[in-house]
């Protein structure tokens, strides 16, 4: 495998393209949801202007009325082209790929492939939230196998959970989130090996959530779990969503290993009408002809977290906070600055900055805030003003 390269061209940091002023237009979520004196650093929506392929690519298919139903296997090609250049990794086969709405409709249809109602899912808290909502909503079995206080999966608990979700002989399921949210750990090769390893020790089942794939630190290695040795037999579900901003634009890929293309044949043919033919189309362009943008990108967002990581150093001293190896999605341990619980809820109250709340995320989260990092430096900076004011 390969570690992320740094970008040569010249190309613009995205992240410091557009003001506060011109972001406020916007009508997404993260910019709707909160009155306008709130500064939102919560939802995972990038700060940024698309990449001038993915706008292209978008731009001539509305030119050209291109707006039906997909087809075709040029986003599976684009992003095994992509996989081995920047991964190493050239066992992601077209043929053992389907599209999918996006990467949690994508999850909820792997798991009803490998488990029926009622079996158990295993997920390591704290973690994404829709992943407890997804499961939960499908009549599945939370099993919580929670991190180790490194932040890191703790395979003794996780074997532990294993056990237990595949007693009796149950069908059990692993929905691993590879790289981690919100803490942005990136799972080793030795990590992942023995996560396959007990996986087939105990029958489970993996379906791997590697949505943040492309977006790691300088000098950190992402390994996808399919290229694993033992991981023949899990599932994957990859896009470009996060990595050049595209979740309103709903594309995924569901990925099988050798030993799961028969799991994976059982997929509903419905399922592919889901997802949009522009959205396809501009998740292609960006693995394709994205990644000049993408390094850039990167680059921007190693600045980010350094800063933020001085910034809290000299006026939120208290806040714990380790740099993720990947994501742009900081991770806040609160608890010492005595704001109970919930801190999210009084940096909103008090400070009008909005975050995410890290008891959302189920064990491990109370006292936490999930800060997203992918916006200017001047608005992390007024984040934590806002925050420190808080605490004075």
């Amino acid at each position: 495998m390969t570690s992320n390269p740094q970008p040569t061209s010249g190309e613009p940091n995205p992240l410091r393209a557009l003001s506060l002023d011109r972001l406020r237009c916007r009508t997404s979520m993260k910019w709707r949801t909160y009155p306008e004196d709130v500064l939102p650093v919560w939802v995972a929506e990038m700060d940024v202007p698309l990449a001038e392929p993915v706008v292209r690519a978008v731009t001539d298919a509305l030119a050209l009325g291109d707006t039906g139903y997909p087809a075709g296997t040029a986003y599976a090609e684009a992003l095994a082209a992509f996989a081995a250049k920047r991964w190493g990794w050239d066992g992601l086969a077209v043929d053992r790929t389907r599209i999918v709405p996006d990467v949690m409709l994508g999850v909820v249809e792997m798991l009803r492939l490998v488990t029926g109602p009622g079996d158990p899912v295993v997920v390591n808290p704290p973690v994404y939230p829709p992943f407890f909502q997804f499961v939960e909503h499908m009549d599945r079995q939370v099993v919580e196998a929670p991190l180790g206080v490194d932040l890191r999966i703790d395979l003794d608990v996780l074997e532990d959970a294993f056990r237990r979700a595949a007693e009796g002989g149950r069908r059990a399921a692993y929905l691993l989130c590879s790289p981690h949210n919100p803490t942005g750990t990136v799972h080793t090769a030795e990590e992942l090996a023995a996560v396959a390893a007990l996986a087939e020790r105990y029958g489970v089942r993996v379906v791997a959530d590697e949505i943040h794939a492309p977006v790691v630190a300088g000098g950190t290695t992402f390994v996808p779990y399919l290229s694993m040795q033992g991981g023949e037999n899990g599932l994957s579900l990859m896009s470009a969503s996060k990595a050049w901003n595209l979740a309103g634009l709903k594309a995924a890929l569901a990925i099988a290993g050798p030993a799961s293309a028969t799991d994976l044949n059982r997929l509903p043919e419905e399922v592919g009408h889901g997802p949009s033919h522009v959205g396809v189309i501009a998740h292609t362009a960006a693995l394709r002809d994205g990644t000049v943008w993408l390094d850039a990108l990167l680059t921007g967002l190693d600045d980010n977290r350094r800063l933020l990581s001085d910034l809290l150093s000299e006026h939120l001293p208290e806040v714990v906070y380790h740099p993720g190896e990947a994501t742009y999605l900081a991770w806040l341990d609160c608890r010492a600055v005595g704001l109970g619980e919930d801190p999210a809820d009084v940096f909103l109250r008090r400070g009008r900055v909005a975050l995410s709340p890290g008891i959302d995320f189920r064990t491990g989260g109370a006292g936490h805030v999930r800060l997203n990092v992918a916006t200017s430096p001047e608005v992390i900076a007024e984040a934590v003003r806002r925050m420190a004011v808080v605490v004075r």
